[in-house]
């Protein structure tokens, strides 16, 4: 097996090339497929909802601080 870079072809067609050909119609139906939730581990979700958590937490302390200093 080779590596991809050393490739004379790539592996997969490349579909951002071939969206551009399609009629209006076929693209919206292209786009408009739901695309499949990803299978992620345990800690990857752990991980997401720590964020999550995090981008609530930050958002708090910037709208408290914006609010502070209007007074």
């Amino acid at each position: 097996m080779r590596a991809r870079g050393h490739d004379k072809q790539p592996l997969e067609p490349v579909e951002d090339d071939l969206i551009m050909h399609l009629e209006r119609d076929q693209f919206v139906a292209e786009t408009s497929r739901p695309v499949p939730q990803a299978a992620l581990g345990r800690y990857a979700k752990a991980g997401l909802w720590g964020l999550r958590v995090f981008v609530v937490v930050v958002s708090a302390m910037v709208v408290y601080t914006f609010i502070d200093r209007l007074h």
